[in-house]
């Protein structure tokens, strides 16, 4: 259903014809952690999941998905990446390789798209929630949406 709050990742959603809630809350502009957002939402953390952005041994970014109650496992990551090891970017460099600011990083309408993989626990939630590409902004989806759109996959990424 289209949103009267548009960004991005709506408007992606919207010329796909995906089904999405767009969810708002108070930022003042600054990225607060995903357990304060879920919160401030009154949504379950653990359907509220993070977007992260890596670098593997071959210079190559790649995208995770968590839920906002764990971490990424680099490890899984880089084995469900296919690659031999991923290690997160700096946040300086985060708007430079996705469009985004750190609060605001969302796994659809990055700058170009990079392979992308969101934690099996995914599968658990009728709906996730992940960001609208803006602080303070949040769409939920059906996972297999975000997967299709995202050209994503599922992997036990999480700890």
């Amino acid at each position: 259903m289209p949103s009267p709050i548009k960004t991005n990742v709506s408007r992606i959603l919207d010329s796909a014809g995906v089904s999405y809630k767009m969810h708002t809350y108070e930022s003042h502009g600054e990225a607060l952690d995903g357990q304060s957002v879920a919160k401030a939402l009154g949504v379950d953390p653990r359907c509220l999941f993070k977007t992260l952005v890596t670098k593997g041994h071959d210079g190559e970014h790649r995208v995770f998905v968590v839920p906002c109650t764990g971490e990424l496992d680099l490890k899984a990551a880089a084995r469900a990446a296919g690659c031999k090891s991923v290690e997160m970017i700096h946040v300086k460099d985060l708007q430079k390789v996705t469009g985004y600011i750190r609060g605001g990083c969302s796994p659809l309408g990055m700058k170009r798209p990079y392979p992308t993989v969101v934690d099996e626990s995914c599968k658990e939630c009728e709906t996730i929630i992940v960001s609208a590409g803006k602080i303070g902004f949040q769409v939920e989806v059906h996972p297999e949406d975000l997967l299709r759109l995202c050209g994503g996959k599922t992997a036990p990424i999480a700890k």
